[in-house]
């Protein structure tokens, strides 16, 4: 029997997340599978900030702003699984690896992050994950990244 899997509207997301506008970058988080796996979503649109000058005429969403996306899903994932909720959540770059961009997303697009765990457990601060992005099945941008969880204390 598999255990149901579970999702983050962005009002939960905002409950895990510091990120706020413009930087949170994950409209909802659907398909968490504990600490093993997600898919973020992510509804591309003009009014985002960086499409003023990435670039005017051509707006393009930037690649540093992809692998974000993705590793926001990653913490909505770990959030939702180690009940992190209200938890006043940080989580931090350690290292980004093997990042490939394959495709523009462009306004419009409807970016998916899948993300998956590769190393890290429950009750550990260091977590490494593999993500891909995608637009309608194409792939936009994979990498891999590691992360460290930090927990602000009262």
């Amino acid at each position: 029997m598999t255990a149901e899997l579970q999702s983050a509207d962005i009002h939960l997301i905002q409950r895990i997340l510091p990120h706020r506008y413009p930087f949170l970058l994950v409209d909802k988080v659907v398909d968490i599978d504990g600490i093993s796996s997600a898919r973020g979503i992510k509804n591309v649109t003009m009014n985002e900030p960086h499409f003023q000058g990435h670039f005017p005429g051509t707006p393009i969403m930037p690649g540093v702003t992809i692998v974000e996306a993705m590793a926001q899903t990653a913490g909505v994932m770990l959030g939702v699984a180690l009940d992190m909720v209200d938890r006043d959540l940080l989580i931090y770059f350690m290292n980004i690896d093997k990042c490939k961009f394959r495709r523009k997303v462009i306004p419009g697009d409807v970016l998916e992050m899948k993300v998956e765990i590769l190393r890290g457990k429950a009750g550990g601060k260091i977590f490494k994950f593999k993500g891909l992005a995608t637009v309608e099945g194409e792939t936009a941008a994979e990498a891999e990244f590691t992360a460290m969880v930090d927990i602000q204390k009262d």
